[in-house]
């Protein structure tokens, strides 16, 4: 069974190796941002066909693609003809042997982050069992949870931007009034979601408990709040607005 996670983990670093070399053809770095969803989807789809394709295994091959390209498409479409990424552009002023670094700090890392938070699919394809269906529904119930509160919170945020009177200069309607990273607790719920349908196809799904915790601590600590809100950490406005609400888990009670 050593080769299934060895093929899966080769076809992510070549498919990762390719996004460099797009990145060094157009110069630039944030197409990892745009690839980040899609290289889920190469492992998944990898993992799938290597083994015998299962009804519950397909479904949940599926759930990874539909968040995966959704979120490619969205990253794609808002980066689209616009300049390179403000944290990338820093990068590629201040870092020394920066198409070295890159290769490894950004895609190579991004790739081993995303090959890690897919061992739920891998191991459910890879050490399947009889399938419980009241723990996969659970697991697809949360996952539908964590899904609308990415993709309607993506929603929310976009038509405000769109907007040419702002009432405000952030956003605090809707979900994000009772989060103020709605996206991002929507994407670590649907992981939570499939873990959980991991241990209804898994006899080893209880060891992939590390994807959810490994995305949320990225999301919460590394890579997404810490980094957004630093930018507005000095605003009064924004602080106003961080006082009353809860930077990831949502308040579902008036405050």
């Amino acid at each position: 069974m050593s080769h299934y996670f060895f093929y899966s983990f080769i076809g992510l670093l070549v498919y990762m190796s390719s996004l460099f070399l797009v990145s060094v053809i157009t110069k630039k770095n944030s197409i990892a941002d745009v690839g980040y969803g899609i290289g889920f989807i190469v492992v998944a789809l990898i993992s799938l066909f290597q083994n015998n394709a299962l009804t519950y295994q397909i479904v949940m091959t599926l759930l990874v693609l539909q968040w995966g390209l959704r979120l490619a498409l969205r990253i794609g479409s808002r980066n689209l003809n616009k300049p390179e990424d403000f944290r990338y552009a820093e990068y590629r002023k201040k870092w020394k042997f920066f198409y070295l670094r890159s290769y490894f700090q950004i895609f190579i890392f991004q790739g081993i982050i995303i090959y890690i938070i897919s061992l739920p699919v891998i191991l459910s394809d890879v050490y399947p069992k009889k399938a419980n269906l009241a723990i996969f529904l659970i697991g697809l119930v949360l996952w539908i949870v964590g899904y609308i509160f990415e993709a309607l919170g993506d929603y929310q945020l976009d038509t405000f931007l769109r907007l040419k009177h702002k009432p405000s200069k952030y956003m605090s309607k809707g979900l994000w009034s009772i989060t103020r990273h709605p996206n991002y607790f929507g994407e670590a719920t649907m992981w939570f979601g499939i873990f959980i349908i991991s241990l209804s196809l898994s006899q080893y799904g209880i060891y992939t408990i590390i994807s959810p915790i490994l995305i949320t601590f990225l999301l919460t600590k590394v890579s997404g709040i810490p980094m957004v809100e630093k930018r507005w950490k000095d605003d009064p406005e924004w602080k106003k607005y961080a006082a009353k609400t809860p930077a990831f888990i949502p308040r579902l009670t008036k405050k």
